[in-house]
């Protein structure tokens, strides 16, 4: 049984989807879509644009998200027996098994992008990824703080990603390592993505969701929210709408996928090269590839 996965922000690079766009038709419709549906290039900062210009939120949430749907248009020839996407790319992930259009999935893509930006103007925040630090040790410490910091990503055993106020993460940070952390990094990012300071974002984009129609999917979506199948399209909104503030559970999606079965990961847009590792560092004889 296979898999398609799509990767989250940090998966984007330079130059990204020009070879699709000059080498795929099916991929050339969909950049020119994407254009008009935003009202602005993004294939030109896609492909031409810096790295500092795709870092941009209103930029790297659609662009990924292009990027995994051109990647699919143009090399995908079957129809996987289950999807799931880390953070963003459960979106790409929900186009893929035809829950939702693709314009409908880009629409929502950019509102999320939009939501999240105002909420991280509005209350910073930042995360840090904590390395060889076991998941229970992380998020005892986290409990133990009186600032906003909780686990967000649950990346792969050992490597778990928190999120929160600033000062809540820098504490957090400095705990972790006197626990025994091999690491303690703080990441370069614009807020504290699913985090409680993302509420007014959720709140925003619960109502795009809500107001969207969600087809019956033609495979499960393995759902960061809670790491297993889903294929109720109501559940399918709700998980969504709380994927936000809560934590992505990319360990235990990968745990449950090959406990039912799933033999192959086809690691789908993006730099092909994030997911891959993960799913490596939670089963070494995992068999994962690039579509």
């Amino acid at each position: 049984m296979t898999a398609f996965v799509f990767p989250g922000q940090g998966a984007q690079f330079e130059g990204m989807g020009l070879d699709l766009f000059e080498s795929s038709g099916a991929a050339q419709a969909v950049f020119q879509q994407a254009d008009e549906i935003l009202g602005f290039e993004l294939s030109k900062i896609m492909f031409y644009g810096t790295a500092e210009d795709l870092k941009q939120t209103r930029v790297t949430q659609p662009a990924l998200f292009v990027h995994a749907i051109a990647t699919l248009r143009a090399k995908a020839t079957t129809i996987p027996d289950a999807v799931a996407g880390h953070s963003l790319g459960e979106f790409s992930a929900l186009v893929a098994n035809g829950a939702l259009s693709f314009e409908d999935g880009l629409r929502l893509v950019y509102a999320r992008a939009m939501a999240m930006q105002a909420a991280c103007e509005a209350v910073p925040g930042t995360m840090a990824a904590i390395l060889g630090l076991d998941d229970a040790v992380v998020e005892d410490i986290c409990a133990s703080i009186d600032d906003v910091v909780v686990a967000a990503n649950y990346n792969c055993p050992g490597q778990l990603v928190i999120s929160g106020s600033i000062s809540g993460v820098q504490t957090a940070m400095q705990r972790m390592t006197e626990a025994g952390a091999k690491r303690a990094i703080q990441l370069e990012v614009g807020g504290a993505f699913h985090s409680p300071l993302m509420e007014p974002a959720k709140e925003s984009l619960a109502a795009a969701i809500l107001n969207t129609t969600f087809n019956i999917p033609n495979c499960p979506v393995y759902q960061n929210v809670t790491g297993q199948p889903e294929t109720d399209p109501e559940m399918i909104k709700a998980n969504l709408v709380a994927q936000l503030t809560g934590a992505v559970k990319w360990t235990q999606t990968v745990e449950h996928m090959l406990k039912n079965g799933i033999t192959t990961f086809y690691e789908t847009g993006g730099s092909g090269k994030v997911l891959s590792g993960l799913i490596k560092k939670v089963d070494r004889a995992a068999d994962t590839q690039t579509l």
